[in-house]
């Protein structure tokens, strides 16, 4: 399909500068595109790209002002790199769309699957489980005993689903995924660890999304619980009985022990690691490979480091961390002429 430059400047309310009947019929990145392109430029790192790009239309800020020649038609919209995500929102909508259940797959008599889903081969849907209207089960998923999975789900091939768990509107499981395996509980038992049953579920709220290969694990009693609008990386843990607050979201490899209850619109960046059994306050912003082992009452917070501490004093501590080697080597001599010193009046 092809848009023009009038089109998505109506879609995004923006202003065009150049011409209007420019037409583009894909994305790409700005420094990677060419003729027929749609590109955006959010960070001004990239404004040199502007001036070289072959792309046809650049959707830029309004505060955008260039300092060299260009070739593309700019598009200025408030903020460019949401009105992008928009129009791929558009893009993948326009895309074709899987329907209909696979003669391969394996449903129980008992589950209830909507005639407009879409369910692959391969995949299994046991007993009582449900399924929402419009959602998508790839090939080769497992849905477990009385699972319930609300509208517009989406999950990917290779994903596994454990009886009991419950998934809201909206949510996208990306492949691998695991929701409701057990969570990690043993009692120490005569020099041996005794497996503790996690009778408990996951429940994931709407508009969450989790990616590959993460793991939501069940809660031993109750539920684990994913409030709504949380985002959760590839390659996550999520132990059993957290709560992760509403609009969260975690990057790569992040760890969060058992009970640990997380707050809401928090940030977590790569390999942060939270400790069993603490609180973290709405707001928080943690930063990456941060170990947390105490509960953070303050909202807001940014923290770094192991143990964690606020940002401003873990930089001050960094710049004398770098020094230590010298002070080091200054002790040292201090410590030799002191001793010389003391032997000189010993005399």
């Amino acid at each position: 399909m092809e848009f023009s430059a009038e089109m998505i400047a109506s879609f995004l309310e923006g202003e065009i500068v150049g011409d209007k009947n420019t037409v583009v019929n894909n994305v790409a990145k700005i420094e990677e595109a060419g003729k027929g392109d749609l590109a955006f430029l959010a960070n001004p790192k990239y404004e040199h790209y502007v001036y070289t790009t072959e792309a046809s239309i650049v959707i830029v800020n309004k505060t955008f002002q260039p300092s060299h020649e260009y070739k593309a038609t700019l598009i200025k919209v408030e903020d460019a790199y949401s009105c992008f995500a928009r129009l791929l929102d558009l893009y993948v909508a326009n895309k074709p769309q899987k329907t209909g259940i696979s003669s391969q797959a394996f449903i129980s008599d008992s589950a209830l699957i909507p005639e407009d889903a879409y369910v692959g081969a391969y995949t299994v849907i046991e007993d009582k489980a449900a399924v929402g209207k419009n959602a998508k089960i790839y090939p080769q998923v497992y849905i477990g005993v009385n699972v319930k999975i609300g509208d517009n789900v989406t999950i990917y091939p290779g994903v596994r689903v454990y009886e009991n768990c419950v998934i809201g509107n909206n949510v996208i499981l990306h492949s691998g995924c695991v929701i409701g395996a057990d969570g990690f509980g043993f009692a120490p038992v005569d020099g041996a660890y005794k497996k503790i049953p996690q009778i408990g579920n996951v429940v994931l709220e709407d508009n969450v999304e989790i990616g590959a290969n993460t793991c939501v694990d069940r809660a031993t009693m109750g539920s684990t619980y994913i409030r709504k609008g949380v985002k959760l990386d590839n390659l996550i843990q999520i132990g059993h009985n957290v709560v992760v607050g509403e609009n969260t979201v975690a990057a790569a490899q992040v760890g969060i022990a058992g009970s640990a209850k997380i707050g809401k619109h928090c940030m977590f960046a790569g390999q942060v690691g939270i400790a069993g059994h603490i609180s973290i306050a709405d707001g928080c912003q943690i930063g990456s490979q941060a170990g947390v082992g105490s509960t953070v009452k303050e909202s807001g917070s940014v923290l770094l480091g192991t143990p964690a501490f606020h940002a401003r004093d873990f930089q001050r501590a960094s710049v004398v961390y770098k020094s230590l080697p010298e002070m080091r080597h200054k002790i040292s001599q201090m410590e030799k002429e002191l001793n010389a010193l003391k032997a000189m009046l010993d005399k």
